[in-house]
């Protein structure tokens, strides 16, 4: 061996995905997550605990009620008693590991143990809640980052649209490029950072966690207060007297006021209007234009485009026509001539009272993302020899599931498929593999007890104190509301 050879630096393998970077001194792998430092492996990112940072200057976290040891009332978590997160903890690849920190802690006289590992999930995906009533894409229709298929367009919810982003078919199902794609975009959104979606034959919207939404170039400001017909139920007493009638534009539901039983309930008079679309029960109207960006979700730009003549046996000259959108941004203000048509007037002051009123009790338009994964091998034998074990002891309520401290929604049925809001974990919380797939962090908490029972990794116990160190990240809870470790997430506070 030449002494040139002798001095060459060695690169070491990474075992802590599918990838098994060889990784040269003083590099990182391809996830940025891992690097060789001096001949050794380590973890790039600080293992994250959550505790209080009030001597910091920092907001307090609602953990127990103190650390003097008074009684503990199930709800709040020590201010001296930390929380260990699964962000920088590490990984359980390939499997047969114990998780990266099993971790010990005594609350209120009971042994708990917390797991914490940084799962790979090929299985994951988010579910984006957009507010907002426009148009963004037929239900099914492709969203497209880049011009790859990253996710669909699903139902429709009350006020909002909603996209499902990545899962299995796209991170792994499809070509190389579409992958990597879906995996950026999914690490994007997890990391509340910016992402410009494009919808086929639809909108292109940039979607930020907690920010509002922005559509074809333009911000949206209110969530509509909803559909035409709960408008119309909603305000009908603040028109009658002012107006003869309103009509609330909405891509869903139209709402009549002299028809819909609010205003028969005023005895508002019949008007003789007559609106384009599909009648369902009396003042309500469905498809009464195409969906689109204008008026209520619509493609109307001139609202009285919906109407058809009126009944000028039952209509009037000067019959004072209000028509409105759901969240108030679009209105106008027509009298009739001796023909039966409207004419365009000033809105009365009296009016815009109403139409005020109309968007001031719309909600700020935001984008929600939920994290969805499912967790498979590596999660659950990292916790136990025996898997099943875990998972029957989530479905009993024995343990208790977190992502990055924060609160998870456990799907019912088979498996351990979580949900969880993004904006409730600590900054940075995601990391990716380039296999590819998305690494977020999930943390099984119990019983020490119950763990034992269920053939933890009993000798890879530690106690926190052992755990927690300079190196560490410590950040405040998000969510005021969720401990892992109250004892309303556990079966065995109620005597099971």
């Amino acid at each position: 061996m030449s002494e040139q050879t002798a001095l060459q630096p060695q690169k070491i393998r990474c075992d802590a995905c599918p990838v098994l970077c060889y990784i040269a001194e003083g590099r990182s792998g391809a996830c940025d997550r891992y690097a060789n430092h001096d001949g050794e492996l380590i973890r790039l990112d600080p293992l994250t605990i959550i505790e209080n940072a009030a001597e910091r200057g920092a907001k307090a976290v609602p953990f127990l009620k103190d650390g003097n040891g008074q009684d503990w009332d199930g709800d709040l978590v020590s201010s001296s008693r930390p929380f260990v997160t699964a962000i920088g903890a590490g990984t359980t690849y390939p499997d047969y590991k114990p998780a990266p920190f099993i971790v010990s802690q005594a609350v209120a006289g009971t042994d708990m143990v917390t797991v914490v590992t940084e799962g790979i999930f090929s299985y994951c995906g988010v579910k984006v809640k957009i507010d907002t009533d426009r148009f963004l894409g037929h239900e099914r229709a492709i969203v497209r980052h880049q011009g790859e298929a990253v996710g669909h367009v699903m139902t429709s919810e009350y006020g909002s649209r909603m996209l499902s982003l990545g899962g299995v078919e796209h991170l792994t199902g499809g070509s190389k490029k579409e992958g990597r794609i879906t995996c950026d975009v999914l690490l994007k959104l997890c990391n509340c950072e910016a992402v410009e979606l494009a919808i086929d034959d639809g909108a292109t919207v940039v979607v930020q966690a907690g920010k509002p939404p922005i559509v074809d170039g333009i911000t949206e400001e209110r969530m509509r207060v909803g559909c035409g017909s709960a408008t119309i139920g909603m305000f009908a007493s603040q028109w009658v007297g002012k107006v003869d009638e309103v009509i609330v534009v909405d891509d869903h539901i139209t709402g009549v006021l002299s028809e819909h039983q609010a205003g028969k309930l005023l005895d508002v008079a019949p008007t003789g209007v007559r609106i384009n679309g599909r009648r369902s029960t009396p003042g309500r109207y469905f498809q009464v234009a195409d969906p689109g960006t204008g008026w209520g979700g619509t493609n109307v730009e001139d609202p009285l485009s919906i109407l058809k003549p009126f009944d000028s046996k039952v209509a009037w000259p000067g019959l004072r026509l209000l028509m409105v959108s759901t969240t108030g941004e679009q209105y106008g203000y027509f009298e009739l001539d001796e023909q039966s048509l409207p004419q365009p007037m000033p809105l009365p002051e009296n009016l815009q009272v109403s139409v005020d009123r109309i968007a001031e009790n719309c909600e700020p338009a935001l984008c929600s993302v939920l994290f969805m994964g499912g967790a498979g091998g590596s999660l659950r034998s990292g916790v136990t020899e025996n898997p099943v074990k875990l998972t029957n002891s989530v479905k009993e309520s024995l343990t208790k599931v977190s992502c990055g401290g924060a609160n998870a929604y456990v799907w019912p049925g088979g498996g351990i498929t979580v949900m969880a809001n993004v904006l409730d974990m600590p900054s940075n919380a995601f990391g990716y593999v380039p296999t590819p797939a998305l690494v977020a962090p999930i943390e099984f908490t119990m019983r020490l007890a119950d763990y034992l029972a269920l053939g933890g990794h009993a000798a890879s116990v530690k106690p926190v104190e052992a755990v927690i160190s300079e190196d560490v990240r410590r950040v405040e809870q998000i969510d005021q509301d969720s401990d892992p470790m109250a004892r309303r997430n556990f079966r065995w506070t109620s005597g099971g």
